[in-house]
């Protein structure tokens, strides 16, 4: 069902990690909202079935967001064809574990050209277009961990905190042109990623430690956060944090 004052008809929005999780459930709802929603991964059998899904209006496209190359093609194609950007959801990341004596150096430039470079290129490639068209909105994916640390989270905490950072210094660059920047920060969220490196155990752990809900988070519940901050409801919205995490960080430990 569309909420009108949404007002997300005739926007064309750019997702990034649209092929599941977080990032789908947002292609879903923009969807939905009667936006042109372009679904950006790496997982092409599931971004694929995914716009055939949905039909008219969503298309995928492949995308390593860790490689600038294919971000100036991205935008160039969407300039192309349709002449505007009008949202940003910079939403893929890559969850790894370790102590901070045993990161690797590899697999730490690997989580920060993901969590960070991607978001960074998303934004540097994207803001001119959003220029030309008046403005836009920007909603880049942080988390829990972008707000205070977690045991043997070190490169992944690093990459939120940074991201954190970064969407502020956008918001007050581009907020004259009518470019709101914000970070969304998931908590306690059950997603495929999640899932990937997290056992039932340990996702029964997270729920328990939830202060607020006692339970874990569903992907939509933070789509529909992005959906509203994408929107002209959160017109006066811009360098914010967005905290969606079941009440993870109302307490003194998460």
């Amino acid at each position: 069902m569309s909420a009108d004052y949404l007002q997300l008809g005739g926007k064309v929005c750019l997702v990034t990690g649209g092929s599941r999780g977080m990032g789908e459930c947002t292609v879903r709802r923009l969807h939905a909202e009667g936006a042109t929603v372009i679904a950006a991964d790496v997982l092409d059998d599931e971004g694929k079935a995914l716009a055939e899904e949905l039909g008219e209006g969503v298309r995928y496209v492949h995308l390593d967001v860790s490689k600038e190359a294919g971000w100036i093609e991205l935008i160039a194609e969407i300039d192309r064809d349709f002449g505007r950007l009008d949202v940003l959801v910079n939403n893929a990341g890559i969850l790894r574990f370790a102590a901070i004596t045993d990161i690797d150096a590899e697999e730490m430039q690997q989580i920060l050209g993901v969590n960070l470079f991607g978001v960074t290129f998303g934004m540097k490639h994207s803001i001119p277009l959003m220029k030309r068209g008046g403005g836009g909105s920007i909603v880049n994916l942080s988390s829990t961990e972008g707000l205070g640390g977690t045991l043997f989270c070190g490169a992944y905490t690093a990459s939120k905190f940074a991201v954190r950072g970064i969407t502020k210094v956008a918001a007050i660059e581009h907020g004259r042109e009518g470019i709101r920047v914000n970070s969304v920060h998931p908590g306690g969220i059950d997603t495929p990623m999640t899932r990937a490196v997290v056992d039932d155990e340990g996702r029964k752990y997270i729920a328990s430690r939830v202060a607020g809900l006692k339970r874990m988070g569903t992907a939509d519940e933070v789509a529909k956060l992005i959906v509203f901050l994408a929107s002209d409801a959160s017109s006066y919205s811009t360098g914010a944090e967005f905290v969606v995490d079941g009440g993870a960080t109302a307490s003194a430990g998460f």
